[in-house]
C-alpha cells in the first residue's frame, strides 16, 4: 500500500509550503491538492491554484509525488493543459500525477458555459483524455471533436506520456470502465452512504467493474488503484485505530494507494492533526 495525503489551496502557500514539506519528511508516498476556480465545499474560502501550487511544491520537495486532484474539463482545454503537465512535470523531475475527473458545481458555470447532462459531462471528460494524451504522446496533432478542437500542436522532442501517468476518476460504472480500459490508475471517492459497511460495499461493487474490465485490456497493464478514504461517511484520522481498519479494508479490496487529508479545525476534513503525527511516528506501512 501507498499512502497519500491532499493540502487543500485554501492559504497563502507561507502557511502551506511547510505542510508539503511535512508530507515529505512524514514519508507520504504523494501528496495532493484540488483543482478548482471555487471549490463547492468551501465556497466563501480564499482559495489558490493548483498547477502553480504544484509546481512550487516541486521546488521544496525532492521525492514525494505531486498529485492533482482532481483536473476537470471545465474550465481547461486539453492542448494548454497538455504544456502545463509537461512543464510540471519537467520541474519535477517526472514526480507530476495527473488526476482527471469530470467536474462539478460551482466549476462548470463561472465562465458562462451552457449547462451539460451528466452524461454530456463525462462524454466530455473522456473526449479531453483521449485527445490530452495523444497531445503528450504525438507530435504535430490536429483533431476537430465534440467539444474540443486542436491544430498542429507541437511536441518537439519526443513523447513525455511515459513520465506523465493519467489518473482517472471514476464513481459510476462507464467512468470506471473507462479508467480500466485507457488510465495508468483509478481513482475514487466512492458513492455516498450513511455508514461505513454501506460505502465500503458500493466501492466494492465498482472495484468489481474495474476488475472485469481490466482483464480485456489490450496492453494487459497493470492499473493502479487510489481510495480518497476521507470521502467516506467517517474521518480517516478520527483516531490511529480507525484509520488502520479503513486502510485494511481498502486494501483487502486491492487498492495500491490510500489518500487521506491534511487535518483542518473545522469542517470538512476536521481531525487532529496528533493523529496524523502518530500515524506518521509509526510508520505509514
Amino acid at each position: 500500500m501507498r499512502f497519500g495525503i491532499c493540502i487543500l489551496p485554501e492559504e497563502p502557500w507561507r502557511h502551506t509550503r511547510p505542510r508539503w514539506q511535512r508530507a515529505e519528511e512524514m514519508g507520504f508516498d504523494h501528496a495532493w491538492t484540488y483543482d478548482h476556480l471555487v471549490w463547492g465545499g468551501l465556497p466563501d474560502s480564499q482559495w489558490f491554484s493548483c498547477i502553480p501550487t504544484l509546481t512550487a511544491a516541486a521546488g521544496v520537495t525532492s521525492r514525494i509525488g505531486l498529485g492533482a486532484f482532481v483536473i476537470s474539463p471545465n474550465f481547461r482545454h486539453p492542448a494548454s493543459l497538455a504544456r502545463e503537465v509537461q512543464t510540471v512535470a519537467d520541474i519535477s523531475d517526472g514526480r507530476l500525477l495527473v488526476g482527471l475527473g469530470a467536474g462539478g458545481a460551482p466549476d462548470d458555470t463561472i465562465l458562462g458555459q451552457p449547462d451539460v447532462t451528466v452524461r454530456e459531462r463525462v462524454d466530455r471528460l473522456q473526449e479531453f483524455t483521449l485527445l490530452l494524451d495523444r497531445m503528450l504522446t504525438d507530435d504535430h496533432v490536429s483533431d476537430h471533436g465534440e467539444y474540443y478542437s486542436v491544430r498542429d500542436m507541437r511536441l518537439v522532442g519526443g513523447s513525455v506520456r511515459d513520465r506523465i501517468p493519467l489518473i482517472l476518476a471514476g464513481n459510476g460504472p462507464r467512468s470506471v470502465r473507462f479508467a480500466a480500459r485507457h488510465g495508468d490508475g483509478w481513482v475514487t471517492t466512492g458513492a455516498g452512504a450513511d455508514n461505513l459497511d454501506d460505502w465500503f460495499g458500493g466501492v466494492a461493487r465498482h472495484c468489481r467493474i474495474f476488475e472485469e474490465t481490466v482483464a480485456d485490456r489490450s496492453d494487459g497493464k497493470a492499473v493502479d488503484r487510489y481510495l480518497s478514504v476521507d470521502s467516506s461517511p467517517r474521518n480517516s484520522l478520527e483516531s490511529v485505530g480507525l484509520f488502520d481498519e479503513i486502510v485494511g479494508r481498502a486494501g483487502e479490496l486491492g487498492f495500491t494507494d490510500v489518500i487521506v487529508h491534511w487535518p483542518r479545525d473545522t469542517d470538512p476534513y476536521r481531525a487532529r492533526l496528533e493523529v496524523l503525527e502518530l500515524i506518521a511516528q509509526r510508520g505509514l506501512a
